[in-house]
């Protein structure tokens, strides 16, 4: 007897639908074919297992499982159940008349409890697209899947319960989830608060302007500036995640592995801040098995390397491209896999081995050649990309011990920053793929970066001394429009400019790259 039943394989962000034929005939046989990986191979002995376990068996006949289509390779454990009840339904231990309407995916352990797999939000979007009505996962996944509207979500903890609930002898009931209660309730909710920060005025507006344009940053200063604490407090006044970025977002942590037990939807803007041990596969993505690397995980967020020149040299070049192009394509020699890595890169260093290069108080104890060999790590093409360069001296006693003094929480800055971004949504409205002035192409820059005379002659006095690149030209017009769009000025003023420009100034001026 045949009978078919539904899974996914999961391709990058996106699902593919995969149709598992169970064929039962004389003979003794067990064939599972259509490329499946070891792990899909494997799969034989644990429904096996799981089977007796509860009372059914493996039929002693011949079974040809064919997982269509046969050229997609299959990889994972995910299709353990979608297996199990094909060879039930197909040998007639169980009589189920059709299953067109639903997909079913899960691991089974020896004992036919469930765990949960990978990729269960793309699963849950591609199953409602290609028409089908319910999906079947196990129960650590149903919250990831059930904020998919229009798809009945039924989570499974054992095969038992599912085989009960297909015959009808117990029914289970879908999950359902408001979406909109589930994002507007945490939306707003964030950990750490500038109004911890004492004094460092200056950064903090620096991280403003990064925040409202989203625009890379270097913080470079010495042990115990503050640049850690300042840098981890940088997405409580990022603007809120939109709907359709928190479900884009919580797509690649999905396939990753990497959404929590109970949670649905990711809220919050990701704040990815990876070891500087990192390997350059697990800083963009890769493997034997394609998987979305720190940057695709940053998406939407912010990527934060602490210690900068600590990373190894071959792991910040990698940057290079997806700090451009926003994406990150990994390539096979069968096939590609493409995420996306639109993503804030914050990036703290100190200036010297020692840490106290240029220090008001302390002395370094660096040789000019160890400073030299320390900054070289940096290179030049990496530093253009870095919009703004931001030197973070310590705090004085005076502002760590006053008390009395205000300080501006995140919650008046964040405000400033979504009005900013309103103006640049409403700039880029008709521009796709461009969403605040860090994204803006060339065409762009033309249009919305006039600058009067005034203007003009500080950037061209500033390109001449500090020996600036075009790049860095682009990225000095693009963060000064930024901060026009704070002060909520049409048009780029000579300050705006001459700020701009100021960000850049340890770009060539004692500090260096290549």
């Amino acid at each position: 007897m045949l009978f078919k039943t539904y899974g996914y394989a999961v391709n990058g962000i996106d699902a593919i639908k995969i149709t598992v034929e169970t064929n039962i005939t004389q003979g003794v046989n067990f064939f599972l074919v259509g490329l499946p990986d070891s792990a899909v191979k494997e799969s034989q002995q644990r429904i096996q297992a799981a089977l007796k376990n509860i009372d059914y068996r493996m039929p002693g006949k011949q079974i040809t499982i064919n997982m269509a289509p046969a050229d997609i390779r299959k990889e994972g454990s995910a299709y353990d159940l979608t297996i199990a009840i094909g060879i039930l339904a197909a040998s007639e231990q169980i009589q189920i008349e059709h299953l067109e309407d639903s997909v079913i995916m899960g691991e089974l352990a020896l004992d036919g409890s469930l765990r949960p797999i990978k990729g269960a939000l793309p699963i849950a979007l591609k199953a409602k697209k290609d028409g089908f009505k319910k999906i079947y996962l196990p129960s650590e996944n149903a919250n990831e899947a059930a904020i998919v509207n229009e798809l009945e979500v039924y989570p499974v903890t054992h095969l038992k319960e599912l085989i009960e609930h297909l015959t009808g002898n117990h029914t289970l009931q879908p999950l359902k989830i408001n979406i909109e209660d589930l994002f507007l309730k945490k939306l707003n909710e964030y950990e750490l608060d500038f109004a911890d920060v004492k004094g460092q005025q200056n950064i903090k507006r620096a991280l403003e302007i990064a925040a409202a344009g989203g625009h890379n940053v270097i913080l470079i200063g010495p042990p115990g500036a503050g640049k850690t604490m300042l840098s981890k407090r940088l997405p409580s006044i990022l603007p809120p995640l939109t709907l359709e970025e928190a479900l884009e977002t919580t797509k690649i942590h999905s396939v990753a592995g990497k959404v929590g037990k109970n949670i649905g939807l990711i809220t919050q803007r990701p704040f990815r801040s990876p070891h500087h041990t990192i390997s350059d596969v697990a800083l963009v993505g890769g493997g034997n098995h394609p998987q979305p690397g720190e940057i695709s995980l940053a998406h939407n967020g912010v990527l934060f390397l602490d210690e900068l020149p600590e990373f190894k040299r071959t792991v910040l070049e990698v940057l290079r491209q997806p700090l451009e192009d926003r994406v990150v394509t990994i390539s096979r020699a069968k096939f590609s896999v493409q995420y996306p890595a639109s993503f804030m890169l914050v990036a703290s260093m100190n200036p010297c081995p020692c840490g106290y290069y240029n220090h008001p108080q302390k002395e370094c104890v660096c040789t000019p050649a160890m400073v030299q060999k320390y900054l070289s790590k940096i290179s030049g093409p990496l530093m253009d990309r870095i919009d703004l360069h931001v030197e973070v001296v310590p705090v004085n006693y005076e502002e760590l011990s006053a008390r009395s003094i205000p300080t501006e929480g995140s919650k008046t800055i964040r405000e400033r920053v979504i009005k900013a971004r309103n103006i640049q949504t409403e700039r880029f409205k008709n521009v796709e793929g461009i969403y605040c002035n860090a994204q803006m192409r060339s065409k762009e820059i033309k249009q919305y970066c006039i600058l009067d005379d005034k203007g003009n002659n500080i950037l061209k006095n500033a390109m001449e001394k500090l020996q600036l690149s075009a790049r860095a030209y682009d990225r000095i017009l693009k963060v000064a429009r930024t901060i026009a769009d704070l002060e909520n000025s049409e048009n780029i003023q000579a300050h705006h400019v001459a700020e701009a420009v100021h960000y850049r100034s340890l770009d060539r001026q004692n500090w260096g790259g290549e």
